[in-house]
């Protein structure tokens, strides 16, 4: 799927929402009246859900996904009319990965956003995004994530591939920092700058035939596709010890977009809670997954899944904290509990 497939939608807060909705002609004592009564926008583009207050503070949203199973309850709840139940309409736009994430949650482009724990932890600490995690979305089981090298690659191991380029979604996050802690414990190291390269995941398939990578650490369903394709074998599973069921991606948003907007927020996250529920049952994802994605209904049945956690859990996400000051992407210790924006009621 390419980035950006289904376009972004800029954001539209409550107050520019409700001086666009009725300017032309409106009187302006009825303006008046209606920003004390506490309106919203006829068309739901913004503004209250409702002149009782109960519902969404903005009950249209953007929110940012990518085209891997890791999303498979965020469809699930478009297209079973979960957010519909909450008061909510979610555009998505797709992403290449967790950098292009938070560079367009800090610049409002997304409202709320999938990616990887990592990026969106190192770019708090460095404060390049105040981030607040709503949702827990996917972690780790044996080959979701792998590092695949051509069929007829010589390597065997991550150590015989401590000098060459691997191709990952995004530098400096959960893929690399997978591969290194993998590559650890077979006595290798990885630099993220002379080691890894960037690949969309839906073009990792191509570096691998073309040879500008000497492998790829994919997930699925690209990794089930590769080796379908007989374009590249599996070399190592990184869904196995010493990163066996790692907490990999939730969803994030701003720490204003998440202070101004409480009740769209807790809408989100009940809609997204009841999704990962369902997504317990295997073939709820795999009946979602052809709808999304390019593989079919039977490949889709092969696929190899991971967990679903319904509720975010910051002794699980410490983990992630542990593994990057283990590497050196975090200086110092990150206390993951602020970060959390508990379900509401």
């Amino acid at each position: 799927m390419a980035r950006g497939a289904r376009g972004a939608q800029g954001p539209r807060g409550p107050r520019r929402a409700r001086s666009r909705a009725r300017l032309s002609g409106a009187p302006a004592v009825a303006l008046l009246l209606c920003a004390v009564a506490g309106c919203g926008s006829s068309d739901g583009s913004g503004g209250s859900g409702g002149a009782d207050g109960k519902g969404p503070e903005k009950t249209r949203i953007t929110v940012g996904t990518m085209p891997v199973a890791d999303t498979a309850p965020l469809e699930m709840a478009q297209r079973k009319g979960f957010f519909k139940a909450e008061g909510l309409t979610v555009r998505t736009t797709t992403l290449s990965g967790g950098a292009e994430s938070v560079s367009r949650l800090r610049a409002g482009a997304l409202d709320i956003s999938f990616g990887n724990y990592v990026s969106y932890f190192l770019a708090h600490a460095n404060k390049a995004i105040d981030v607040r995690i709503v949702s827990d979305a996917f972690q780790s089981a044996p080959r979701t994530h792998a590092v695949l090298v051509p069929k007829d690659s010589p390597v065997k191991s991550l150590k015989d591939l401590q000098d060459k380029k691997i191709g990952v979604n995004t530098k400096r996050n959960i893929s690399a920092l997978l591969v290194k802690k993998a590559g650890k414990a077979e006595g290798a190291t990885f630099d993220d700058d002379k080691n890894f390269a960037e690949v969309d995941m839906p073009n990792m398939e191509t570096a691998l035939k073309s040879g500008s990578v000497d492998a790829v650490q994919a997930v699925e369903p690209f990794v089930s596709a590769i080796e379908r394709s007989g374009a590249g074998r599996v070399v190592v599973d990184l869904g196995k010890p010493p990163t066996a069921g790692f907490p990999i991606a939730g969803y994030a948003a701003t720490a204003s977009f998440a202070e101004d907007n409480p009740k769209t927020v807790a809408a989100f996250q009940r809609a997204m809670a009841r999704a990962q529920r369902q997504a317990a049952n295997r073939s709820a994802v795999v009946d979602t997954l052809p709808e999304y994605t390019k593989i079919t209904a039977d490949q889709a049945a092969q696929l190899n899944l991971g967990g679903y956690p319904a509720a975010l859990d910051p002794a699980r996400l410490a983990r992630v904290v542990t593994l990057m000051r283990e590497f050196g992407y975090l200086k110092r210790d990150l206390d993951v509990e602020p970060l959390l924006v508990r379900a509401g009621p």
